[in-house]
């Protein structure tokens, strides 16, 4: 694959949270274009890997690091069993973050007027706070280095409001659900957080992007599905492998020139 723009055979590559649906997906796309990638995640216990990997959780191209993305202390020390097994890393996914899901307490989705300062806290800390000590450390370790690229994935609802629409049929359930602030606040950071650091660290060869990612399909109601479904032009979720293309450009050479830019990819959902 020596003429192949997408070949990652000389990447070292950090996915956060890589043990969830879509972490694992990057994760395994990745590993299968020749990157060796370094999974973060709080919980990489020999038994879940296994549950999350099968066969793959002894591939050698693939390492499972317990880190925790809000303590700098942490982040550095998964780095440097990184450095110690392979090398500095070339690629970051700050995929890792916090929501809170339909099957939530029912003071996380509550109306805006109650919500927890500390849910809202604890969201900021992983979703806002986590990419930043992240680009921090490993970014930081790549501009020294003089290359790198670093994806932070985004939400359409950090650039959209949420449609509470989406969730009356739960009111009208007797459930109080409104999908909550701290989500959205915190994926709209992200965003420009990518454009300060892809001029900030331009000179030093490091490429920040991000992806702006829809809903994905993982056994969702049938309610909840009737109402979000019409509102994309595509007509539905994202199957859980569709975002793959993404993460392979933006960490290969296909991607050399472009910095600071937001991708969408939403099967139209931003468009209307």
């Amino acid at each position: 694959m020596q003429n192949d723009l997408f070949d990652l055979s000389d990447s070292v590559i950090i996915v956060t949270g890589g043990m969830g649906q879509l972490g694992r997906q990057y994760t395994l796309a990745l590993a299968d274009r020749g990157a060796k990638v370094a999974v973060f995640d709080m919980d990489v216990n020999a038994d879940r890997v296994k549950d999350r990997f099968g066969d793959r959780s002894s591939d050698e191209a693939l390492m499972f690091v317990e880190s925790d993305v809000t303590s700098r202390a942490s982040i550095e020390e998964a780095v440097h069993q990184v450095e110690r097994a392979w090398d500095s890393p070339t690629g970051l996914i700050n995929n890792a973050a916090l929501d809170s899901p339909p099957g939530a307490p029912a003071a996380e989705n509550g109306p805006f007027e109650d919500y927890p300062e500390a849910s809202f806290d604890k969201v900021m800390e992983v979703n806002t706070k986590g990419v930043f000590l992240c680009c921090q450390v490993i970014g930081g370790a790549m501009a020294v280095a003089g290359r790198g690229s670093i994806v932070n994935v985004c939400s359409i609802y950090g650039v959209l409001s949420p449609d509470q629409r989406i969730y009356e049929y739960r009111r009208q359930g007797g459930d109080t659900f409104y999908k909550p602030v701290a989500y959205s606040i915190s994926k709209s950071s992200l965003l420009n957080l990518t454009r300060y650091l892809a001029t900030y660290w331009a000179e030093n060869g490091v490429r920040v992007n991000s992806v702006t990612l829809a809903g994905v399909f993982n056994n969702q109601d049938e309610e909840f599905l009737t109402n979000y479904n019409p509102k994309v032009p595509l007509g539905r979720m994202a199957n859980e492998d569709e975002y793959n293309g993404a993460m392979i450009y933006l960490m290969s050479k296909a991607s050399s020139y472009m910095t600071g830019s937001n991708m969408v990819i939403d099967g139209g959902f931003t468009a209307w």
